[in-house]
């Protein structure tokens, strides 16, 4: 165990060994009208031990995880290969969504707010490929990296090409807390207008994909606002997997994790979901 001064510093942690950090809990102070300070929530017991065995069954099958947990009310943080680059796939309509709202300051015509509903719940690709180029295409990438810090996303390299921008696990965990807490700038109302769409993602996206893989089923007894990612293929056959968000009725968990895998879809899928369901044994966080 390590202590965090600032949580925030920690979240983007490389290599392929899994890592739990926890912050320093806040001394009671009690004086004759302040009641003590409720302790903070401690996270599951033998979470990191989980994680690891995830990666390394993972392995086993032959797919490259990565993985970051951050519990926002213990500030713990659980960690796999979270400073590994991959790329996003559909998981960049949120950065996409979150730009569109900014430059807007909130106001979208109700075209681009259906839209915007669309991308982020079927994730709809027409919807991400209209914003993508009218809103500067790589230069949404770089106001998003520079208002929430991230120091390992970077715009693809063929600026058209929206889902091969590339992110780490780390740095998705850091921008869901900053994004729930407003440090990254948006507003309360704007970023409930992301968690809510994600709150109730489609069961297919709108090209016909099982958008339940990874965190939605193997969380499957906790409410979760997610945004997934998938296609085919990465660095040969890779099948690539990609499921993040916001766990919990109370928010409290943020988790990203990705995948690539050379196997089939649903194999790949099943990896993924399976990893989840490892680190989160009955389904529940």
């Amino acid at each position: 165990m390590r202590t965090l001064a600032i949580i925030a510093a920690a979240l983007l942690v490389g290599g392929c060994s899994a890592h739990a950090h926890s912050a320093p809990a806040a001394e009671p102070t009690t004086t004759a009208d302040t009641p003590a300070l409720a302790e903070p929530a401690v996270a599951p017991a033998g979470l990191d031990a989980r994680v690891r065995q995830a990666t390394a069954d993972a392995s086993a099958a032959g797919a490259d995880i990565t993985t970051a947990i951050l519990d926002r009310s213990s500030g713990q943080f659980f960690s796999s290969g979270a400073g590994q680059s991959f790329p996003l796939a559909s998981v960049v309509k949120v950065f996409i969504a979150d730009d569109l709202l900014k430059e807007s300051g909130g106001t979208l015509s109700a075209a681009d707010r259906q839209s915007l509903d669309s991308m982020l719940r079927f994730s709809d690709d027409s919807a991400a490929q209209m914003f993508w180029d009218r809103n500067g295409q790589s230069a949404i990438i770089s106001r998003i990296v520079a208002r929430y810090g991230l120091t390992g996303t970077a715009a693809p390299w063929q600026p058209a090409k929206w889902d091969v921008t590339t992110s780490t696990a780390g740095d998705l965990v850091r921008y869901y807390d900053m994004l729930l807490n407003g440090a990254g700038g948006l507003p309360v109302a704007q970023a409930n207008v992301i968690i809510n769409n994600l709150a109730h993602f489609a069961p297919s996206g709108a090209d016909g994909y099982p958008q339940r893989f990874g965190i939605p089923d193997g969380l499957y007894r906790e409410p979760v606002a997610v945004k997934q990612g998938w296609f085919c293929c990465w660095n040969g056959a890779n099948q690539v997997h990609v499921s993040t968000g916001v766990i919990g009725a109370d928010r409290r968990y943020v988790m990203a994790i990705s995948s690539l895998q050379p196997t089939d879809e649903a194999t790949a899928r099943n990896t993924i979901t399976q990893a989840v369901k490892t680190m989160f044994p009955g389904g529940k966080a």
